[in-house]
């Protein structure tokens, strides 16, 4: 098994947060990245949305590097 980069570390624990935000968005209706960058649409906001997007899209790579 190959060693995990920083990379790898990296777009694991953005997915991780992506996944928990959603988790806390589906059962409370409550978005914790907004909450703690000023909303949906601050400039924040929207970096770690895409960054978590880029990650799982990373991660999807990185599974079927097998």
């Amino acid at each position: 098994m190959a060693e995990k980069t920083a990379l790898d570390w990296v777009a694991l624990i953005l997915v991780i947060v992506g996944g928990l935000n959603w988790g806390l968005v589906g059962l409370f209706e409550f978005d914790l990245v907004a909450a703690l960058f000023g909303g949906m649409t601050s400039v924040i906001s929207k970096v770690v949305y895409t960054l978590v997007g880029v990650a799982a899209l990373y991660m999807l790579y990185f599974a079927s590097k097998k």
